[in-house]
């Protein structure tokens, strides 16, 4: 279930995958994939199992095939590096080929991947502007509009089982923060004051649930948790 959200004027949907739809210029983005963060860790000697960029696109390609969007925005960090889209082996290259077939398939530089992955389909830019948004990795200060991620948001809610930390979207009257789609990404707490500074108004936070979204607001003192906004059973 989707929550429908008023963002600088523009009607949009945040949805429980972590994925964000702006269905008037039919448009789905995601931050924070981390494709190949896997073998970049196995590279280090971590020993992951191999197979994150397979499960991400798998989900990458399920909203593709939910919302059949024209415009499909990669917010930065799409490669965990920028040897990483060399390594995708080509049933992976083969899923990202036929999203760019399908629609306009752009890839926003991140500081993961700053330099263009010239083996993979799709165009590359610094950020990509539409309308009164624009979609950038890192939050800019003093921006309007910005559609952002890097920060891979999470908030910590306390519920009657306990405290409950998930990824969430964070939207704010300025900007609004994806959280990370990558599978083997971390996060950090809406709390700290690198995310928190950013909201100095404060900001609603949509909690990633396994079917439904739950909103909180972060009141505007950085050094405060989520707070509830309503009974801890709500959804949108």
């Amino acid at each position: 279930m989707t929550a429908s959200l008023t963002f600088c004027g523009e009607h949009l949907l945040l949805d429980p995958a972590g994925a964000l739809v702006w269905p008037r210029h039919s448009l789905l983005a995601v931050a924070d994939l981390h494709l190949e963060k896997g073998s970049a860790c196995a590279r280090q000697g971590a020993l992951v199992p191999p197979w994150d960029s397979r499960v991400t696109l798998e989900r990458f390609a399920a909203l593709v095939k939910q919302y059949q969007p024209q415009i499909i925005v990669s917010v930065g960090d799409g490669f965990h590096d920028d040897g990483a889209a060399a390594r995708l082996d080509s049933r992976e290259a083969a899923v990202l080929d036929k999203m760019a077939r399908a629609a306009r398939l752009v890839w926003v530089s991140g500081n993961h991947d700053p330099s263009p992955p010239a083996c993979i389909a799709g165009e590359c830019l610094p950020e990509l502007a539409i309308g009164p948004l624009v979609f950038r990795h890192q939050a800019a200060l003093g921006a309007s509009g910005e559609i952002s991620g890097h920060f891979h948001p999470k908030a910590r809610v306390a519920t009657r089982a306990g405290e409950v930390v998930r990824p969430c979207f964070l939207a704010g009257d300025a900007r609004l923060m994806l959280p990370s789609f990558g599978t083997y990404t971390g996060g950090l707490d809406i709390a700290s004051p690198a995310i928190a500074s950013l909201f100095p108004l404060g900001a609603e936070a949509f909690l990633l649930g396994r079917d439904k979204l739950f909103r909180f607001s972060m009141q505007p003192s950085p050094r405060r948790r989520v707070a509830a906004s309503a009974p801890q059973n709500r959804s949108f």
